[in-house]
């Protein structure tokens, strides 16, 4: 029987994780309306290296959330074929710099049970012929089989889709949206033209301006936010089809050939002005233009189309800040860095919890009352959590 009066929650922000929960609560039959500043998929989704994974070294929860994250993306490809136009798992390639080894990491994966592969030079060229063998650290590469990526725009466009068809009410160019709290409960939004919107409950999945939300509220969360940016190449032939997570710069795939570059060493040169302006210099994009043709089979010559910069989500320890938010009733957020990887599990667990009111066992490591204990006990303050880089 279809509840005469289903809960209506307000999303704010429709990149993956804002839109994927808005797609889920729509399914689960709640009246669902999803406001967003500017255009869907117009913040970090936009310009994420949406490389999907659950490599390297993390706590037990997290890799475990990390490992579902992948499983829902296959479930996602099983029910949408056309998804294999921007959802692809035709692995990655990881390598070490100089003086740096993988071995570890390699043991580590393999110990956890992760597919994880090493391959010396030969079998580099042999697996992944897009890939300059020559590039690779005389050690050799972890390949990682299991591991894809997602374009975002594309799957946040397919959820919306879904969303709408499920009943889902969508406002774009909201301006700067609030949460009205009242009494200690969020009561609904107040859009940038100061129109309110009433809701018995409300989901903050706005990326990088999460933490500045909540401190309005009285909430703080430890942030590691950094400015950052990617360079979208001009189409390549050969297609390329593997994700390369290399010393000096990350290659990704996109649908129409395109590729998309990013580097630690190239988000520190940018500059943020006073304003919160960003300037990119033309030296990084062209470093990542040269470093990215010298480990692509070929070496091709990459041109930059475009150039995004803007907030990189990342809580102040590096793990996921989901769900209920303390002290204000009605209110749930979603703050993580590795969106791409956790936005249909996060959006799908979040959206249960919302329904049918049982707090998800899986999310209990990732509750904001985590940073409450830390500063209780005195092991940590807000101002003492140093960036972290994944």
């Amino acid at each position: 029987m279809t509840n005469p009066h289903p809960v209506h929650v307000i999303v704010i922000g429709a990149g993956i994780l804002g839109t994927s929960t808005a797609a889920h609560l729509a399914r689960a039959g709640a009246r669902v309306t999803l406001v967003t500043s500017g255009k869907p998929a117009d913040g970090a989704s936009g310009r994420s290296i949406a490389w999907l994974n659950s490599s390297g070294a993390r706590s037990t929860e997290y890799r475990y959330l990390r490992l579902i994250g992948l499983d829902r993306y296959r479930t996602w490809r099983e029910r949408h074929p056309e998804s294999d136009a921007y959802l692809r798992f035709d692995g990655a390639l990881k390598w070490g710099g100089e003086n740096e080894s993988f071995r570890d990491t390699f043991a580590y994966e393999r110990a956890g049970g992760y597919d994880a592969v090493w391959l010396d030079r030969e079998q580099v060229a042999e697996l992944t012929p897009d890939v300059n063998a020559d590039a690779v650290a005389e050690e050799g590469a972890i390949y990682n089989r299991g591991e894809g990526w997602v374009n975002l725009p594309d799957l946040i466009a397919a959820l919306l889709a879904e969303a709408v068809a499920d009943g889902a009410r969508v406002i774009e160019n909201a301006g700067d949206v609030r949460v009205d709290v009242r009494d200690g409960a969020a009561v609904g939004v107040i859009l940038g033209d100061g129109t309110p919107l009433a809701a018995d409950r409300v989901v903050l999945a706005t990326g990088g301006h999460v933490p500045g939300q909540l401190a309005a509220l009285g909430v703080p969360v430890p942030d590691a936010t950094p400015s950052a940016f990617v360079v979208i190449t001009e189409p390549v032939e050969p297609r390329v089809r593997t994700v390369l997570n290399t010393p000096n710069v990350a290659v990704r795939p996109m649908p129409d050939g395109r590729l998309v570059l990013d580097a630690d060493w190239a988000e520190k040169s940018i500059v943020v002005e006073d304003d919160g302006s960003i300037t990119v210099p033309d030296a990084s994009v062209e470093g990542l233009l040269a470093e990215a043709s010298r480990v692509l089979a070929g070496h091709p010559t990459l041109t930059a189309e475009r150039v995004a910069a803007g907030l990189k989500p990342i809580p102040g320890d590096g793990e996921p800040v989901v769900g209920v938010v303390p002290g204000i009733g009605g209110l749930s957020v979603l703050f993580t860095h590795s969106g791409a990887t956790l936005g249909l599990i996060l959006g799908e667990l979040i959206a249960e919890e919302i329904v049918t009111g049982a707090p998800s066992p899986v999310l209990d490591a990732f509750r904001l009352d985590r940073f409450e204990a830390d500063r209780e006990l005195g092991e940590v303050g807000i101002g003492a959590w140093a960036p972290v880089t994944q």
